[in-house]
């Protein structure tokens, strides 16, 4: 076993460009460096501007810049998945295979021990090639994972699969109500889509085989059966990180917000957040902020401007502004959200289930209710509010969208306090945060992540 305080490693993060994959390798790498480690990041010039201060380790972690190339269909600067709308997603990742030339030569010269990456699955020929072990870290749930992108979900390659065959849970799929019922299934087709010159469950497929040991942010308490099936599945070990969140925010809430919220008594503001790539229609927008409004509550809605609209102003409801005046806040731009969600005024967190966002919601105080859209965050939904009983979802239609009426009952549910609900998930979730913030918890799994990494 080598000595662990001296042989240092050298780590490479090669992460999708998606600002919710950058993150957390980002925070990966400070938890890394905090240990000693070395951490060479490559990601394109807009990500670095604009996430680069999360770097609490500049000595350790180093920024190695990529050029995204311009490829047919790639709006021109594009970089990012925040670039483009989600049609966009197929050039994006042309242009993405496209770089493994410059990533070659960038890992040639920089020679690292360990090469960390989630859709590059080109990444392990080049590990062969030029001498580095390699970790597939994947930042999306492990139910997701298991449930979509193993060798036991068989894909037909001449049509489209039909809901039925969606709905199906591949061969040996642990027991569980992290499910999707119905209409859901169809949310978990991506999977069949084109992404680059393959398909997307071919791509990750490729990545997860091809790696020395799969790697999940995700911890044994909440996915432990999950974890294990993907291990059986692929043939090769599964080595977990925990939740690698910063259990304080870093820097001081914005002033004006800090100055707005300041006005409510404590636990009374409704936060709602769906993450930068989710784009409402005007109407689904409508009902939304309208369902805000029927609680009675104060709210801060960060969502992004719908679809087809100038501004977020230009698409709120005739004589809306004037309405909540004082009690509401409806902002298109982008907000601080730990820092937030633990201001004293913020008791209830609405959100569409991202994994970043789900574990925000985990390591905060406030209730939890939840607006999944996407197969991960309908799966990561089920695993908050069946699984561990911490969080409503609101009910849906079948057209997967839900009335301002629905949305106003599952949050007066939660914040009511003669709630039977509401005191449920509250007692639960008080549960689930005192083990993640518990002493040497998140230490403790990035520790045995080290050890795993001396052993490969």
């Amino acid at each position: 076993m080598p000595d662990f305080e001296k042989s240092k490693l050298h780590l490479v993060m090669f992460p999708w460009l998606a600002m919710g994959h950058i993150t957390p390798f980002i925070h990966l790498s400070n938890e890394l460096a905090k240990r000693g480690h070395k951490i060479s990041f490559l990601l394109p010039k807009k990500a670095l501007i604009q996430l680069g201060n999360n770097n609490l380790y500049p000595d350790l972690i180093k920024f190695h810049v990529v050029v995204v190339p311009q490829v047919e269909g790639l709006p021109p600067g594009a970089e990012t998945a925040s670039d483009i709308d989600i049609t966009g997603k197929n050039p994006l990742a042309i242009a993405f295979d496209s770089m493994a030339e410059q990533v070659e030569v960038l890992l040639s010269d920089l020679k690292p021990d360990f090469v960390f990456y989630d859709f590059a699955d080109w990444i392990p020929k080049l590990g062969t090639k030029i001498g580095f072990k390699t970790i597939c870290y994947n930042v999306i749930c492990a139910s997701c994972l298991a449930i979509g992108i193993v060798p036991a979900r068989k894909i037909p390659k001449d049509r489209p699969m039909t809901v039925e065959e969606l709905m199906e849970p591949p061969k040996g799929y642990p027991s569980s109500t992290v499910v999707l019922r119905g209409q859901e299934a169809r949310t978990l087709s991506f999977i069949a889509m084109d992404y680059g010159t393959t398909t997307f469950d071919v791509r990750i497929t490729a990545a997860m085989k091809g790696c020395d040991a799969i790697s999940i942010r995700t911890c044994q308490e909440l996915e432990g059966p999950m974890c294990d099936y993907l291990s059986s599945q692929y043939g090769k070990p599964v080595i977990l990180t925990g939740p690698v969140l910063p259990e304080t925010p870093e820097g001081q809430l914005e002033e004006k917000w800090d100055k707005w919220l300041n006005q409510f008594e404590p636990k009374s503001v409704v936060y709602c957040a769906f993450g930068s790539q989710l784009i409402l229609q005007k109407n689904q927008f409508q009902e939304l902020v309208l369902g805000f409004e029927m609680t009675g509550l104060p709210f801060f809605i960060a969502v992004s401007k719908p679809a087809g609209a100038n501004s977020i102003e230009e698409a709120l409801p005739e004589g809306f502004e004037e309405r909540i005046e004082g009690r509401g806040v409806v902002y298109g731009g982008w907000v601080q959200q730990t820092q937030i969600l633990s201001h004293p005024s913020v008791g209830c967190f609405v959100s569409h289930c991202g994994f970043g966002s789900m574990w925000e919601s985990l390591l905060s105080d406030s209730q939890i209710v939840l607006v999944p859209r996407l197969a991960d965050q309908i799966l990561n939904t089920r695993l908050l509010a069946e699984e561990l009983k911490v969080a409503v979802e609101v009910e849906r239609g079948d057209m997967g969208w839900f009335s301002k009426e629905d949305l106003c009952k599952a949050i007066k549910s939660v914040m009511d306090k003669d709630s039977e609900v509401g005191n449920l998930i509250k007692k639960n979730h008080s549960k689930w945060k005192e083990t993640l913030v518990s002493p040497g918890y998140m230490d403790n799994y990035i520790d045995n992540f080290i050890n795993s990494l001396y052993e490969l």
